[in-house]
């Protein structure tokens, strides 16, 4: 893909999010870092090279959302890449049986709802863009090929995620927007914890799909660019 590309990143104030925006940046793009802590958002925008803005985004607050796509839309007039990277509660401590559902409806509204809500609320700016992507990180926490127990909140909400691309992708088809979902992996972030590997090279399987040639596939799960069992 060329560069010069707009590109918005949900939850880019750290971990992925922010790796995935520092390259976009290094490459040519205009940087929409969203961030639900503006202040945050702005200090990780300063330490970025090229052209990154940061913006307050609450993937929950729809009105936010609108008000961000107008704004959007008044500044860079059109989003080629979208990337729906917020996400909230690995919850490793609990399992199906034993869930707190409170924590399963926060996870669900932020990894899902959140998701969704945010590409509608950008969908007509991508509409606008010769060249639209919209990457879901997910995790094959969220395969059911290979599900098991623990992490019910997590898992549950990343699976639901996965369904969301193959919806979007499908009806996005004839528009010509390519909807993937990938997995970095386990990635050493405050969310996944030490132990996983760089950053860099899980954003980098990020980057695969937000990279994607025109004519290249939709309704995929990747992770490094090979397929991940749904």
């Amino acid at each position: 893909m060329n560069s010069d590309r707009v590109v918005v990143v949900t939850g880019g104030n750290r971990g992925l999010g922010r790796e995935v925006a520092r390259h976009c940046a290094a490459c040519g793009d205009t940087v929409l870092l969203g961030a639900r802590d503006l202040a945050a958002g702005e200090r990780v925008a300063r330490e970025l090279p090229g052209r990154v803005r940061a913006v307050r985004l609450d993937v929950t607050d729809a009105d936010g959302l609108a008000a961000l796509a107008k704004d959007v839309a008044d500044t860079e007039g059109r989003v080629d890449v979208l990337v729906n990277n917020a996400a909230i509660h690995y919850d490793t401590r609990q399992t199906s049986v034993t869930a707190d559902l409170a924590v399963v409806r926060e996870a669900l509204e932020t990894n899902v709802l959140g998701a969704w809500q945010t590409t509608l609320a950008f969908l007509p700016l991508l509409r606008r863009s010769a060249h639209p992507r919209i990457v879901m990180v997910s995790s094959e926490g969220g395969s059911l090929a290979s599900m098991g127990g623990g992490t019910p909140a997590y898992n549950v909400s990343k699976a639901a995620l996965n369904a969301l691309t193959r919806t979007l992708a499908g009806d996005l088809r004839h528009e010509r927007v390519l909807v993937n979902a990938v997995c970095p992996g386990w990635v050493a972030t405050d969310m996944g914890g030490p132990g996983g590997r760089p950053v860099t090279e899980g954003a980098a399987s990020i980057m695969y799909a937000v990279d994607l040639p025109d004519g290249g596939p939709t309704s995929t799960f990747t992770r490094d660019g090979r397929p991940v069992p749904w």
